[in-house]
């Protein structure tokens, strides 16, 4: 769902709680303010099928969820909800549902088929409808511009590791600002660009299901470039725009109250909550590694800190489980080692959103609150 919540003044922490954490008093005098708005979010290859319909380029969960063994039961994106076809039916619903936002994702291969290049009109003509539907039902349509479907045209390039990506991703952007921001007014560039970058190139869970230190660390700093120039592209584009992202954010409570663990907790809560946020709105990452931060390796150049730099009118926050880190600090392997923060919980994966049967019960409190007060932009829950 995606939440609209202003956020109150900024309240201490104890030294005992979790980066971030509010305390518990703060959080039971919570209350959904005035003008909260409820809604719903899907993501392009979820719902929209017609996989190569009307010009559509292949993405890489085309590529991947086509190729033997890689899905249970061969299941692919092909046709999922139909929303393609169906999207009256599905503003429809929405609207009996009494939802006031819809988030959605554009597929960048239905725009660009090779990623740069020729605009698809026929792609382009497709969301207009959507937008006009949304708006017609008294729906805002919210954008986010990439949910994980790289035109595979691009992956064949390098994938997000080529920094030249930054600069096509800003010109896909623009085009779609364009074209739509007579009309949308709330854009992302991202869902989730931690997950992107670790889930897609290093961890190799998802597509394109690399393994590799490297890549990973060129693909985060490509991404980060590519979201402070997807803000100035769209921004120039649509007046009306406001422009934040989507992060996911699990809270890091150290497994001892050890110096070691409670290290191992920042660390982990610098790489995977707020790297790119940081980025965006100081031009620097954060202290997320053992030692120094690995800018050679990353591909940072001089001048990239004020590409980076994008302040956000807003900020959205995936909220799924929370962490118990530990130190791994004198472990030689990508997860914790002499790498990074991304410390482990013992017998858990380090990733960026929970697999099945593994999520802890959570605790009552988080940071989006926090968050939000330190960067003085308003917060959105969004799922």
């Amino acid at each position: 769902m995606d939440h609209l919540a202003p956020l109150p003044p900024s309240t201490s922490t104890t030294e005992d709680d979790a980066p971030g954490a509010l305390p518990e008093a703060d959080i039971r005098k919570a209350r959904f303010p005035d003008g909260f708005i409820w809604g719903a979010a899907t993501a392009a290859y979820q719902v929209e099928g017609a996989w190569n319909e009307d010009g559509k380029g292949e993405s890489i969960w085309d590529r991947f969820t086509h190729r033997p063994g890689t899905v249970r039961g061969g299941v692919t994106g092909d046709v999922a909800c139909d929303q393609y076809h169906r999207y009256e039916e599905d503003v429809a619903l929405m609207r009996k549902l009494n939802l006031k936002s819809y988030r959605f994702s554009i597929s960048w291969p239905r725009i660009q088929p090779d990623g740069v290049g020729a605009l698809n009109l026929k792609g382009l003509d497709y969301y207009s409808r959507l937008v006009d539907t949304l708006l017609a039902a008294g729906i805002r349509p919210w954008c986010t511009l990439y949910h994980w479907d790289l035109p595979q045209a691009l992956e064949d390039r390098g994938g997000w590791p080529n920094r030249d990506l930054a600069g096509y991703f800003a010109d896909y952007a623009g085009i779609v600002a364009k074209h739509l921001g007579d009309r949308i007014t709330t854009w992302a560039p991202f869902n989730m660009p931690w997950a992107i970058a670790y889930m897609g190139y290093a961890a190799g869970a998802f597509p394109p299901c690399r393994t590799s230190v490297t890549d990973f660390l060129k693909a985060a700093h490509t991404l980060g470039l590519a979201q402070g120039e997807a803000h100035r592209a769209v921004k120039a584009a649509s007046s009306k725009a406001t422009f934040g992202s989507a992060y996911e954010m699990a809270p890091a409570y150290p497994k001892t109250p050890s110096e070691a663990d409670r290290a191992a907790a920042r660390r982990y809560h610098a790489m995977n909550n707020v790297f790119f946020l940081e980025a965006a709105m100081t031009g620097r990452y954060p202290d997320a590694f053992v030692g120094e931060a690995p800018l050679d390796v990353m591909g940072f150049r001089p001048g990239d800190e004020k590409i980076l730099k994008a302040p956000l009118d807003w900020i959205g926050l995936h909220y799924y489980t929370r962490r118990v880190v530990s130190d791994a600090s004198h472990e030689q392997h990508f997860g914790g080692g002499s790498f990074s923060g991304t410390e482990i919980e013992p017998g858990a994966p380090v990733v960026a959103i929970p697999t099945p049967g593994s999520t802890p019960r959570c605790r009552k409190k988080d940071r989006s609150q926090r968050l939000g007060s330190r960067s003085g932009r308003a917060a959105f829950m969004t799922s």
